[in-house]
């Protein structure tokens, strides 16, 4: 599989005021549903593969399971597909951009870097943040092929700095050389499109909670280029687990089982993702 030819394709999606969908997947059979389904590009969720090892998400997987994760996926569609790496595994810039370096080297098309010193959810101090992401991309700009790198700020997200430090923080990871920008759940979609003003390069919005109730076209209008679903739809699934087996485990009901999807349909749509 060409994994190069999928990096500039990736970057000619993001484009303000035209969201494409960004779909995260969580194991090959979901890439390939997605794939089937429509999606134009994959992303890997750190949440959704935290579920499928039955761990934590937020620092308790490694480097090395993210990129054997990763690859599982790029085998698995023809699509760019883009890591979710956290904090780049390591608190020191060199270390976040040897993270780079070697998301590149298996051809991921892209990835997105936080601002939080996982595990804890501390926001690292504005300047070293702002030198994470300038070797970040310092890295990114080194590798043989394109690379699209997305600095994110998470501080709104977990209640730790407001819109203002937000945007300093953006507005110098735009500075420092990143490619997309993402603010994980601002208050409102007011706060939102205050974010996508204050940056000349791509916006990623999180299609999650109260962002959820919007359409494509309103992030359109307020200028976003990427919607991001992050884990909700391993979200969704796991709740039709839990609602199935609290059904038949408490109560003896069965009937939640006549929901599910023919194997048919499924092997179908398989067959598409090639």
């Amino acid at each position: 599989m060409a994994f190069s030819n999928t990096v500039s394709t990736f970057r000619a999606l993001h484009q303000a005021g035209k969201p494409f969908i960004l779909a995260n997947a969580w194991d090959a059979g979901s890439a390939k549903l997605l794939t089937a389904l429509g999606a134009q590009a994959i992303a890997t969720t750190s949440a959704g593969h935290a579920f499928t090892l039955g761990v934590k998400d937020m620092g308790e997987i490694t480097l090395e399971q993210s990129l054997a994760h990763a690859k599982i996926l790029m085998l698995s569609t023809p699509l760019p597909v883009s890591g979710d790496l956290e904090n780049g595994y390591g608190h020191r810039p060199e270390t976040v951009a040897k993270t780079i370096t070697a998301a590149g080297a298996i051809g991921l098309a892209g990835a997105c870097i936080e601002d939080t010193a996982l595990p804890d959810l501390t926001p690292y101090a504005f300047e070293h943040t702002v030198e994470r992401i300038e070797a970040a991309a310092d890295a990114a700009q080194a590798l043989e092929t394109d690379f699209v790198l997305t600095a994110r700020a998470d501080g709104i997200m977990l209640n730790q700095y407001d819109l203002p430090e937000a945007i300093r923080r953006i507005k110098a990871f735009e500075s420092a050389g990143a490619d997309v920008i993402y603010v994980p759940m601002p208050h409102s979609m007011e706060d939102l499109n205050t974010i996508c003003a204050a940056v000349d390069i791509p916006v990623n919005a999180l299609a999650a909670g109260p962002f959820a109730k919007y359409t494509v076209q309103e992030f359109a209008n307020i200028g976003v280029a990427r919607i991001s679903l992050g884990s909700a739809l391993a979200r969704i699934t796991h709740a039709a687990i839990i609602n199935a087996s609290k059904a038949m485990f408490l109560e003896g009901d069965l009937s939640p089982l006549l929901a599910g999807v023919g194997g048919d349909e499924i092997e179908a749509l398989f067959d598409l993702a090639k």
